[in-house]
């Protein structure tokens, strides 16, 4: 891998993490326009590390408030949690020996498309204000296993598990990137375990660069999502993915 191809990737990363367009899917999409094959999972995973420090910084006062009694933000966290990483745990292997060749990419895109106009929709009908409950955790926890699947938005299917749950726009975009951090120091700690144990090709310069250009556009990544959030403007996005799972469909099956 070529630091430019790392930058890049990184980019990508940053971008796609918190707009609710896929990071996964558009890296494999990325990765095979630029005619990368191979085993890039672990390279992949630290992207994510990158794009999780971003979220520390811009929600480190949110993140202080779950170790502060009486801990509700933290049990729900928890809660919300458990769903993905059931997934990821006894389903982990299908989903990367189906999904990961990039094939079904031009309907899992479809499929974000269509809950980011289902987002604007519900969340334009009524002003929403609840307070972030139990039923919002299920609720987001349960999309965020479906986002598990490359192409599908992990952020955008958090995000509409939240908004149909009545509850506050704002807490759900907080708590959606909350959400990342336990999967992604899950998936990093099992990649890192796998790579000693199995070996795997590391590329290390082109990974420093990369997680280094994923943090800092995650970081504007995250600022942007948290105002379009306040205004429900979620349709273009849907638009967006529509052009590309057009695109993608003729390219891989035409």
């Amino acid at each position: 891998m070529e630091i430019w191809q790392a930058i890049i990737l990184g980019f990508v990363q940053g971008i796609a993490e918190f707009l609710p367009i896929s990071s996964s899917g558009h890296l494999i999409l990325v990765r095979s326009l630029m005619g990368l094959e191979g085993d890039y999972l672990l390279f992949d995973i630290m992207l994510h590390v990158g794009t999780l420090g971003a979220v520390a910084v811009y929600f480190f006062k949110d993140i202080l408030e779950l170790f502060k009694p009486p801990f509700k933000r933290m049990g729900l966290l928890v809660l919300a949690t458990i769903p993905a990483a059931l997934v990821g745990l006894f389903l982990g292997d299908f989903v990367d020996g189906i999904f990961m060749s990039g094939k079904y990419l031009c309907f899992t895109f479809l499929a974000t498309a269509v809950l980011m106009f289902l987002t604007e929709f519900f969340a334009k009908k009524e002003d929403y204000n609840k307070p972030l409950t139990i039923k919002t955790a299920i609720g987001m926890g349960l999309m965020q296993a479906v986002g598990v699947l490359p192409g599908i938005s992990r952020s955008g299917s958090t995000i509409f598990g939240g908004v149909i749950t009545k509850t506050e726009k704002n807490e759900v975009a907080s708590f959606s990137f909350l959400m990342s951090i336990p999967m992604i120091l899950g998936s990093a700690v099992v990649e890192t375990y796998h790579v000693i144990t199995d070996g795997a090709t590391v590329y290390v310069l082109p990974m420093i660069i990369g997680v280094a250009v994923a943090f800092v556009s995650g970081y504007f990544a995250i600022k942007l999502v948290m105002g379009l959030v306040k205004k429900a403007n979620f349709k273009w996005f849907g638009v967006y993915l529509d052009a590309l799972s057009f695109i993608t469909f003729f390219w891989l099956f035409l």
